[in-house]
């Protein structure tokens, strides 16, 4: 490496910010060979994923719920209450949809 000879204050800011970023990209690397916490997006992606199976497995349990309060206080019949069922599902969103399908199949 070469010793640094600027004497205006630009060189200096410069050099400054150069070896600050070196330092940066330096001690990110080190975290990323040393934490073994931070394996990627891996972290991030299991995250994410634990929120959708919350978020879709409480939409399951209102529409459970809101089953037996129709069948209870209205008295309608299975079938009556699976066309009012298959008509709020057809209305949401296809992201929605798809999960409801998969967590049906489950259980």
């Amino acid at each position: 490496m070469k010793e640094f000879q600027g004497r205006s204050y630009d060189c200096m800011i410069a050099h400054t910010t150069i070896v600050f970023t070196r330092y940066i990209m330096l001690s990110v690397e080190n975290r990323k060979s040393a934490d073994h916490r931070s394996i990627g997006r891996l972290c991030y992606l299991c995250c994410d994923e634990l929120e959708d199976i919350k978020f879709f497995e409480s939409i399951s349990l209102i529409l459970d719920l809101l089953k037996d309060a129709l069948t209870e206080k209205l008295s309608l019949t299975k079938k009556q209450l699976n066309e009012f069922m298959n008509y709020i599902i057809a209305s949401l969103p296809t992201v929605l949809k798809e999960k409801l399908a998969i967590l049906c199949c489950e259980s």
